[in-house]
């Protein structure tokens, strides 16, 4: 395999890959179906991730498109320094080498994080689940396609069709060398990812994220946003679980009760801390653990605070550094909260959906980081690289 690609080898590649996958729509839809019908599980969410149709066909084209439009992020100067002895010292962007992602349902992954670590120069090794194994397949076959057309080593993508103690005895000792990986799913899939992996890991995809309607907040705005948040793509990790409301919001309890209605029509169920159960249709619960909760489901738990700090510390402490809002048309508050809440993305006044690779305009995501290391928050082409060092001299020595 070839371990330096150029910028133009790779692009054509990717525009390959694009037409192929425009080319073969209807075979994939076909391969989807199939896996869609042998799903016996009862998941919403991850049904809602299995699923592919025309809509997200196309998002995966642009994904690509975007893509080739994009700046080459290998070989891009971070530092530049001329030590006193003459000593020309630069710093550049470098690839890892090789990257696995592993991931359950989306077969859009497949195309997605593929075409990112390979523009990015890595090599990726993706292990699906065995709920997408059609889809999955049927796109990796045009992945290798794509690749020999234009000359160039199938080996840059690589499907591992492995079981879970096949991939448990992989990751305790590779065949092959892994410089990082990427676990995309649940609380489960992470931990096992982390517990048996041999090299770095950055965790993906626990969202968890709270709503803040601080007492000067536009109720109408709260309304649309929690809405949103919650209710619009409930398997997303940028989902809404959590509001905290403000004990001193004026007309409190009309907005309450305007909330839970707009939720019900959803058929959201409701839970609720002690101040919030004298409300119908708020249930309540026995465990406080609910507030770590992430839900990817139609469940929702409100709370009340006294106070913007009292809020914080509860998103520091339950939330899943992920995303997190604050509603309000105080804008020193909104910055107070946005600079002490540790998540990867803070916002004022608008909803958690935005945070995306694509919306953040990186043109598509490996994964949401929700690490500190190496990378936080929407991880795209220009954040999947390392960096290294090249120094020219002429003979200094130290």
């Amino acid at each position: 395999m070839n371990t330096i690609l150029t910028a133009q080898q790779k692009n054509d590649v990717l525009v390959s890959m694009a037409q192929l996958i425009a080319q073969e729509r209807v075979q994939i839809l076909a391969s989807n179906k199939t896996d869609v019908e042998n799903y016996s599980g009862n998941d919403i969410a991850m049904y809602d991730r299995l699923k592919v149709d025309d809509t997200k066909i196309d998002g995966m084209i642009l994904s690509l498109e975007q893509l080739v439009t994009d700046t080459e992020p290998i070989g891009k100067e971070l530092y530049n320094f001329t030590h006193n002895n003459g000593m020309k010292i630069v710093n550049k962007t470098a690839p890892f080498g090789t990257v696995m992602i592993i991931y359950e349902s989306r077969p859009d992954v497949t195309v997605e994080a593929a075409g990112i670590a390979f523009k990015s120069g890595n090599k990726i090794l993706l292990k699906g689940g065995k709920e997408s194994i059609n889809s999955n397949l049927k796109i990796v076959e045009l992945w290798h396609k794509a690749l020999a057309k234009n000359n160039i080593s199938t080996e840059w993508v690589e499907y591992l069709n492995y079981n879970r103690t096949e991939t448990q005895a992989f990751l305790e000792n590779p065949t092959q060398r892994i410089d990082l990986i990427v676990p995309r799913g649940g609380e489960k899939l992470i931990a096992f990812v982390k517990k048996n992996a041999k090299c770095p890991v950055i965790v993906s995809g626990r969202g968890n994220n709270f709503v803040y309607v601080e007492k000067e907040a536009d109720i109408d705005l709260a309304l649309k946003i929690i809405n949103n948040g919650k209710t619009a793509k409930i398997s997303a990790c940028n989902a809404v679980d959590k509001v905290l409301i403000s004990s001193n919001l004026p007309n409190k309890e009309k907005f309450i009760n305007q909330l839970i209605d707009k939720l019900l029509e959803s058929n959201v169920e409701i839970f609720g801390d002690v101040e919030l159960l004298k409300y119908e249709n708020v249930s309540s619960f026995t465990d406080d653990a609910i507030w770590y909760e992430e839900f990817l489901d139609y469940k929702i738990v409100l709370g009340s605070v006294d106070s913007t700090e009292e809020a914080i510390a509860k998103i520091n402490k339950y939330g899943g550094g992920h995303s997190a809002v604050i509603i309000t048309k105080n804008n020193a508050i909104a910055d107070s909260f946005m600079e002490n809440v540790d998540s990867a993305a803070v916002y004022q006044n608008a909803s958690t959906r935005f945070t995306d690779g694509g919306q953040f305009g990186l043109g598509g995501e490996l994964a949401i980081s929700t690490d500190k290391l190496h990378h936080r928050g929407p991880m795209g082409l220009h954040h999947l690289v390392t960096n290294k060092w090249y120094v020219k001299g002429n003979g200094q020595i130290r």
